[in-house]
């Protein structure tokens, strides 16, 4: 996990990327890896991500907000387009502002499993930093421009992501579903000098731990790519071997929180 500060920087300046990206584009381009969005309203869900998780922080919200400020592309529609830029780059200023001013450790309402992350600002400051990274991930393949991260930004998203997939919901049994778990089951992701990672998925829930080890099926590729194609995004560097029953299984199952 990066520092506090790290986050609440690369908020403000993942975002002024983000701008970048989109100035001058037609904000009615489709968004291939978002189905049924244009670039309009991919922006305008960023901003609001941001305003949402900066009204949790600010009021310090002991249960979950009316997130219609993310979902409900009617909210900021009265935006123009023309505007979006400096509303995303404000919205973003702001929400540092409002985590510099609580703390990393100030408690807040989170829709994460409380028995495996922390309920405070920390955990906004995170998700913050990362959903704004891969939406510009989107936005930069609407543009054609170039999409590059800083390898410490890389790797602890993929280390959030690797956190996720313990939660219950990405591995309980389902009915008509397989299952996940299994003895002898792993997974191994391989990001070269930036790092490894094996996710064990032999006892009773999901258990993750930096370095390399027996697996199932192994993923390698550069850190950037390997984190796209966690998040179902184009990941032209990643190759996978071993058994893609489990890796797809086990990429269906971590996903469901991305069509929430």
């Amino acid at each position: 996990m990066l520092s506090f500060e790290d986050y609440c920087e690369a908020i403000v300046s993942q975002t002024d990327l983000l701008a970048r990206h989109a100035k001058g584009t037609d904000p009615t381009a489709p968004v291939p890896t978002c189905p049924g969005w244009d670039l309009g309203r991919l922006l305008r869900h960023v901003g609001g991500d941001h305003r949402w998780a900066e009204d949790i922080v600010r009021t310090r919200a002991t249960g979950p907000i009316d997130d219609g400020m993310v979902n409900d592309p009617a909210t900021y529609a009265h935006l123009d387009d023309s505007a979006l830029g400096g509303w995303l780059v404000e919205g973003a200023a702001r929400l540092a502002g409002t985590l510099r001013a609580a703390g990393p450790d100030v408690p807040v309402w989170t829709p994460a499993d409380e028995r495996l992350v922390e309920q405070s600002a920390m955990f906004w400051a995170r998700r913050m930093t990362y959903e704004t990274l891969l939406h510009r991930a989107d936005a930069a393949l609407v543009t054609g421009g170039e999409f590059e991260v800083e390898e410490s930004l890389a790797v602890d998203a993929v280390e959030e992501w690797l956190e996720f997939a313990t939660v219950p919901e990405a591995y309980a049994p389902l009915p008509g579903v397989p299952e996940l778990l299994g003895p002898g089951r792993a997974l191994r992701f391989d990001a070269g000098s930036a790092g490894e990672w094996l996710l064990d998925l032999s006892e009773g829930r999901p258990v993750w731990r930096r370095g390399s080890g027996e697996a199932s099926v192994s993923v390698r590729g550069p850190v950037t790519d390997l984190l796209l194609f966690l998040y179902a995004r184009p990941a032209p560097g990643v190759e996978t071997r071993g058994d893609s029953e489990l890796l797809d299984l086990w990429l269906g199952r971590t996903r469901f929180w991305l069509e929430a």
